[in-house]
């Protein structure tokens, strides 16, 4: 199982770069298969290009982080 605090770790680390774009992502769960919940919120919330952030930025930067991770998707 993938430890829930580096998963968040790694998200502080990218919280700044939405935030100065008025979003922001919070951590909902992880499954056993490795996909990362997320919600968008803020700005992200609703964005157009939120499909692109979540997957071309988040969940490409968390794979990086932890191999463990399969997948991101957002609720």
């Amino acid at each position: 199982m993938i430890d829930e605090k580096k998963i968040q770790e790694v998200l502080n680390e990218i919280r700044p770069s939405l935030q100065a774009d008025g979003g922001d992502v919070e951590f909902v769960e992880v499954t056993e298969e490795g996909i990362v919940k997320v919600k968008l919120t803020g700005a992200c919330h609703g964005c157009p290009m939120a499909e692109i952030t979540l997957h071309q930025g988040i969940e490409t930067y968390l794979k990086k982080q932890i191999p463990e991770v399969s997948g991101v998707e957002k609720i």
